[in-house]
């Protein structure tokens, strides 16, 4: 049974919702599947121990996570010798203005930093979680939110995420590990 990691970099959850959705997903393919966030350290990448590896992250004020970018750096030789992805979540990706080429933008600039090519990558709407934001943040993110047109009201949260098109990556990444594809495709 082929054993893949999600690798995951999350500031308020949406990110590891869509990493467990995607588990899900290859479980229920018949696979074994370790979910982590990246914080738990670099050990996880150990390519002897998987036989495929995804990574997602959420984009922040624009940027992807600093220390995932220098992860990604010092293990993307093991990442591609293996079935490898990568998925990006932000609010360019969906929602009531969406934003895709400034989505894919911030996909290109994370594997240009990085160097890896993996075999997959996607871009993903996420959520506003107001209710998870100090006041400051709260604020910040209804001026930036409400200058691209998005929703607003703050007594309540916004998912946007394409469920849907979470599964048709789990599914095509079950596919390429199936039929043994090596990373950087």
């Amino acid at each position: 049974m082929p054993r893949i990691l999600i690798l995951y970099a999350t500031v308020e959850g949406q990110t590891g919702r869509i990493a467990e959705r995607i588990a899900g997903s290859l479980r229920d393919a018949g696979h074994a599947v370790e979910v982590r966030p990246a914080q738990a350290g670099e050990s996880l990448l150990d390519p002897a121990n998987f036989d495929g590896v995804i990574v997602g992250a959420s984009i922040h004020y624009g940027h992807h996570p600093a220390y995932l970018h220098a992860l990604v750096r010092r293990r993307r030789g093991a990442l591609e010798e293996k079935p490898d992805a990568f998925f990006s979540v932000s609010l360019s990706a969906g929602g009531r203005n969406p934003k895709p080429a400034a989505a894919r933008r911030y996909i290109e600039k994370f594997l240009r930093k990085t160097g890896w090519r993996p075999g997959q990558a996607a871009s993903f709407a996420g959520a506003l979680q107001f209710s998870k934001y100090g006041a400051f943040k709260r604020l910040l993110m209804t001026v930036f939110v409400g200058l691209g047109g998005g929703d607003t009201d703050t007594s309540r949260d916004y998912e946007y995420t394409d469920w849907d098109a979470v599964d048709r990556f789990a599914r095509e990444f079950e596919r390429r590990l199936g039929g043994g594809a090596a990373g950087g495709e």
